[in-house]
């Protein structure tokens, strides 16, 4: 049996029922194979792979706090740190009913790569709980973060594990749980990045998402010989990334027809006006329902069907696998030509093999949605120098970041005989210099 048929093997025997996680390693791993093989004598004899798939460690506990009526709820929390072998653990705290230890483990393996390819000196951790923020109350909000952090400032620190924001992670929770840090440990540090411009925060931090996935998406068309300027995209979520996603796409010349959220999804054929997206899902924290009902040329409509509107690119910015084999059917027979992940892994494994078999340009999360990581790690900088750089300087940074990622996974890519395929070129782009890292550093 093949190093990496045994490493997939081992990793679903020993993390039953982890579903998601099992896809990520199998979506790497298999991709990784012309570089493993290369390598194989060496890998084996460090068990390089066994260590990679391998958590550093995987921290869980309870979170109490009290609600509005005077009841005491109990939700749980997680923090999986997963590789430091190129820096500080790094990866955002997901707050969702959905959450468990192997999403949590899912996004940290993924988080690894996607932190190699920025280039920057970070490792791959994530975190999060099973607490939902939706239709609590500020207050409710800041019980349970303050609670949450109670116990996790014990593992993280500036140069330790750097959390940040992800989905119901947002500038508020953000503040409640840096609060709670700062008078545990009376240290005034950047520990958490995503956080607000009058403490420490980074300028463009909170577009950065959204404005590098569409960095990354002009440069791979421009690479293949197309334009990102006049084409219709379709755009999933309607969170920070996709908001920002869709700015970014309208900035540079294209419409922006579709956004969704967890009941439903908005067809707006005159391009989606981003001042009310942004009042509706920003300001008034409501259902895509009132953009609907406040703009005569909207459709709303219930349940899944973004994939089903004509579109030229398809930027998928919700949550994991919800991109499914037919709605890649319905994309490449409508016509689309790129689709470039904004979230964590929304495609499935057979909606990927079928977009890249048939010729669909395609940009994996890993890759695309470096954005936000790649800002938070200029956040750790300025916050380490006691620098706050302008919104020019960072979103340039930004853009050098996300054009050369995509290089690096292009040549990656033709280096070891995949020309096109970005899906391994990202993989073993990011993998490589984590595993010359592991390398040199020995057994540890």
């Amino acid at each position: 049996m093949r190093y990496v048929d045994e490493i997939i093997e081992l990793v679903e025997k020993k993390n039953p029922a982890e579903p998601e996680f099992h896809q990520a390693v199998k979506e790497v791993l298999n991709s990784l194979r012309p570089v493993i093989e290369a390598n194989e004598e060496v890998y084996r004899r460090e068990a390089l792979l066994e260590r990679l798939v391998e958590p550093d460690r995987q921290i869980k506990f309870r979170v109490p706090w009290v609600d509005d009526k005077g009841q005491v709820q109990v939700n749980t929390g997680y923090r999986v740190q997963f590789n430091n072998s190129i820096g500080p653990y790094k990866g955002g705290l997901r707050l969702h009913p959905s959450v468990n230890l192997g999403i949590i483990k899912f996004l940290g393996f993924e988080q690894i790569f996607k932190n190699s390819l920025t280039g920057l000196p970070i490792g791959g951790g994530k975190g999060g709980s099973d607490f939902d923020p939706k239709g609590k109350s500020d207050r409710e909000v800041m019980a349970f973060c303050k609670s949450f952090m109670t116990e996790l400032y014990k593992y993280i620190g500036a140069d330790v594990d750097v959390p940040a924001g992800d989905i119901g992670t947002g500038a508020r929770e953000i503040g409640y749980m840096f609060g709670q840090y700062k008078k545990i440990t009376g240290l005034y540090e950047g520990v958490l990045t995503g956080k607000g411009l009058s403490y420490g925060g980074s300028l463009a931090r909170k577009e950065a998402t959204g404005y590098g996935l569409l960095y990354l998406t002009e440069e791979m068309l421009k690479c293949n010989g197309k334009d990102l300027a006049g084409k219709t995209v379709c755009i999933s979520g309607s969170g920070n990334v996709a908001i920002y996603a869709a700015e970014k796409a309208s900035q540079l010349g294209a419409k922006v027809v579709t956004v969704s959220d967890s009941t439903g999804w908005v067809y707006d054929p005159e391009g989606i006006d981003l001042g009310l997206l942004k009042e509706v899902k920003e300001v008034k924290r409501a259902r895509l329902t009132e953009y609907a009902r406040a703009r005569s040329s909207a459709e709303y409509h219930e349940g899944r069907g973004v994939w089903t509107v004509k579109c030229d690119i398809a930027l998928p910015c919700a949550t994991q696998n919800e991109l499914h084999l037919e709605d890649a059917k319905a994309l490449v027979s409508n016509g689309c030509i790129a689709v470039a992940e904004g979230a964590n892994m929304p495609t499935t494994l057979e909606a990927t093999e079928y977009l890249q078999k048939n010729g669909v340009l395609f940009a994996p999360g890993k890759a695309a949605n470096a954005g936000g990581v790649a800002t938070s790690a200029l956040e750790m900088s300025q916050n380490s120098e006691r620098l706050s750089w302008t919104f020019e300087e960072v979103d340039t940074k930004l853009k050098n970041i996300m054009v050369n990622i995509f290089h690096n996974l292009d040549a990656a890519a033709k280096k070891y005989g995949h020309e096109g395929d970005y899906v391994v070129g990202a993989n073993i782009a990011g993998f490589e210099k984590v595993a010359e890292a592991m390398l040199a550093q020995g057994v540890c």
